[in-house]
C-alpha cells in the first residue's frame, strides 16, 4: 500500500507555530475588538438616553393633554441637540409630528421627522408600557441608534402618569462605526504582524530543533550504509544532546561488535581455506590409494571388498567437499575471476550433459546460434549443479530450456517432482543448507547451489527458483550476453 504523502517536520512545525499565533492573535484581538466596540456603543447609547431624558423633562408643563400636530412638532423639535441626534418624531395615538422639508432642525423651523417604519413594533410596545428603550438599526445605508421614551405628566403632590405621547429620536452612529472600523483594521494589522513574527520565530526555532535531527538522520543513513565511524557532534546538554550522545555510544558499540564479527569471520574463512589447502596433499595420496583399492575390490573377500569400495567413495566425497570449500574461499576473498570467451550456449549445455553422461536422461530445448561471452568453466559448474540437483532430488523428466534476447540469456532447469516447500525456497542457495536433515551425508556438501549462484553473480547474473504450477522445481539462470569482470572491463584468457 502506497503511503499517503505528508508534510515534512519543518513544514508541520511552521504550520503549528503559525496556527497557534493566528488563534492567539485572533482571540486577543477579537476580545479587545468586541470589548472596545461594546464600550464605544454603550457610551454613545448612555449619552443619548441621558440627553433625551433631560430634553423631555424640560418640556413640562404641556400646553394640552391632547396635543395636535403642531404641539407634537414642537416636542420633536426640542429633542435634537449636540449629541448627534438628527431626527425625531413625536406620536400621540394616531397623530404624529409633521414632516418638514429635508434639513437639520434649526431655530424657528421643524425637524425632519423620523420615519416610523424604522421603529420596530417591539420597541414601540416597550415605550408604550412606560419605559425608555433603544435599538441599533441600519437606515439609509448608515448605522443609527433609535431611542424611544414616553412623555410623562408630573403634577405636584401626585405621582407621574402616562401622557400617551411617545418620542423617538435617531442618533447617527457613523463616527462610532468609523472608530470601530479603525479598531478592526488595527486588529487585522496586529494579527498580520503577529503572524509574520510567529513565522520568523518558528523558522528560527525549527532550524535550531531540526538541525540536530537532520544530522542524526544523515548519520543514521551513513551508519546503515556501512560507515561505522560516523559520529554526531554533541552541542549543549538538552534532550537533543542526550540523543546525540546515545547515538554516538550506540555507533561505537556497533562498530566494536562489527569489527569483532568481521575478525571472527575472517579467521573462520582463513581457517577453512588453510585447512582445505592442507588437506589437498594427503587427499591426493588417499585418492591414489582409493583408486587401487577400487580396482582390487572385486578380487577381495566380500567384507573387505565392501570396505574398500566405501573407502574409495568417501575419499571421493571428501575430495569434492575440499574442492568446494576452496572454491568458496576464493569467492569470499575476492580472488575469483572470469576467463571470458565467445561460446555457443547450446553447444556448451550439450557438452556439460555429455561429459557427465546425462544426455539420455535430460530433455533439451536449445535453439541454435545463441552466442554469449561467458566463462565456459564456471557456466559448466553452474549447469552441473542445477541439473545434478534436479536428477538427484526431483523426478523425471528433467529438462533444460534455453531462451535469449539481445542482452540476456536464460537457462531454465526443471524437474517434475513434488517441488520445494515454501519454507525451503528462501534458503535453497544458503551454504550447507539441506532441505531435509535426514538426508544422507553422501548426497552432497550443501555448497553446490551456493557455488552456482556465486558463479552466476560473478557474471553479473543470478539464479532464481520457483515451483511450477503443475509440479516440480524450476531453476532459472540469467546471464548477460556480454559479461564484464568486477572492474567493468571485458576479460578474455585461459582458465581461472
Amino acid at each position: 500500500m502506497t503511503p499517503r504523502p505528508s508534510l515534512g517536520l519543518h513544514a508541520r512545525l511552521l504550520f503549528a507555530f503559525a496556527l497557534l499565533c493566528v488563534v492567539t492573535a485572533t482571540a486577543v484581538a477579537g476580545g479587545m475588538y468586541v470589548q472596545a466596540r461594546n464600550d464605544i456603543l454603550q457610551r454613545a447609547q448612555d449619552a443619548t438616553v441621558q440627553a433625551m431624558r433631560s430634553r423631555l423633562e424640560a418640556l413640562y408643563p404641556l400646553r394640552s393633554a391632547t396635543p395636535g400636530p403642531d404641539e407634537l412638532g414642537d416636542i420633536a423639535a426640542a429633542v435634537p441637540d449636540q449629541n448627534n441626534v438628527e431626527f425625531a418624531v413625536a406620536v400621540y395615538r394616531e397623530t404624529r409630528s409633521p414632516v418638514a422639508p429635508p434639513g437639520r432642525w434649526r431655530p424657528g423651523g421643524k425637524v425632519l421627522a423620523l420615519d416610523l417604519g424604522v421603529v420596530s413594533p417591539e420597541l414601540r410596545r416597550v415605550v408604550a408600557d412606560g419605559e425608555i428603550a433603544w435599538q441599533r438599526v441600519v437606515w439609509q445605508g448608515r448605522p443609527w441608534l433609535i431611542v424611544g421614551a414616553p412623555l410623562l405628566v408630573a403634577e405636584r403632590d401626585r405621582p407621574a402618569r402616562m401622557s400617551g405621547i411617545e418620542v423617538y429620536a435617531a442618533r447617527s452612529l457613523l463616527a462610532e462605526q468609523r472608530s470601530i472600523d479603525g479598531l478592526a483594521a488595527r486588529a487585522w494589522l496586529t494579527g498580520g504582524a503577529a503572524l509574520a513574527f510567529a513565522v520568523v520565530l518558528a523558522s528560527l526555532a525549527t532550524r535550531g530543533v531540526l538541525r540536530p535531527v537532520r544530522e542524526l538522520g544523515r548519520a543514521a543513513r551513513l551508519l546503515g550504509e556501512g560507515e561505522l565511524r560516523t559520529r554526531i557532534e554533541v552541542r549543549g546538554s538538552d534532550e537533543l544532546a542526550e540523543v546525540a550522545r546515545t547515538f554516538n555510544d550506540t555507533a561505537a558499540e556497533l562498530e566494536r561488535h562489527v569489527k569483532q564479527l568481521r575478525e571472527m569471520e575472517a579467521d573462520a574463512r582463513r581457517f577453512v581455506a588453510d585447512v582445505s589447502h592442507e588437506l589437498r596433499t594427503p587427499l591426493a595420496a588417499l585418492a591414489a590409494v582409493a583408486d587401487v583399492l577400487d580396482e582390487q575390490a572385486a578380487r577381495l573377500p566380500e567384507p573387505a571388498g565392501r570396505a574398500a569400495r566405501l573407502v574409495s567413495q568417501e575419499t571421493l566425497n571428501l575430495t569434492a567437499l575440499v574442492n568446494d570449500l576452496i572454491e568458496i574461499s576464493r569467492f569470499d576473498s575476492g580472488v575469483a575471476a572470469l576467463a571470458l570467451n565467445e561460446v555457443d550456449v547450446a553447444e556448451l549445455v550439450r557438452a556439460t550433459l555429455r561429459t557427465r553422461g546425462w544426455s539420455e536422461r535430460v530433455r533439451t530445448e536449445l535453439p541454435p546460434a545463441v552466442t554469449a561471452r561467458l566463462d565456459p568453466r564456471r557456466v559448466d559448474v553452474i549447469l552441473a549443479n542445477l541439473v545434478g540437483n534436479a536428477l538427484r532430488h526431483g523426478e523425471p523428466p528433467v529438462s533444460v530450456r534455453l531462451s535469449a534476447d539481445p542482452h540476456w540469456i536464460a537457462l531454465e532447469v526443471r524437474d517434475h517432482g513434488p517441488g520445494l516447500d515454501a519454507a525451503v525456497l528462501p534458503h535453497v542457495f544458503d551454504r550447507f543448507y539441506k532441505a531435509s536433515a535426514a538426508r544422507a551425508r553422501s548426497e552432497g556438501s550443501g555448497l553446490g547451489l551456493a557455488i552456482a549462484r556465486e558463479n552466476a553473480r560473478l557474471h553479473r547474473g543470478d539464479i532464481t527458483v520457483t515451483n511450477a504450477p503443475d509440479g516440480g522445481a524450476v531453476f532459472t539462470l540469467r546471464l548477460p550476453r556480454r559479461a564484464h569482470d568486477q572492474d567493468g572491463q571485458i576479460t578474455t584468457g585461459g582458465p581461472a
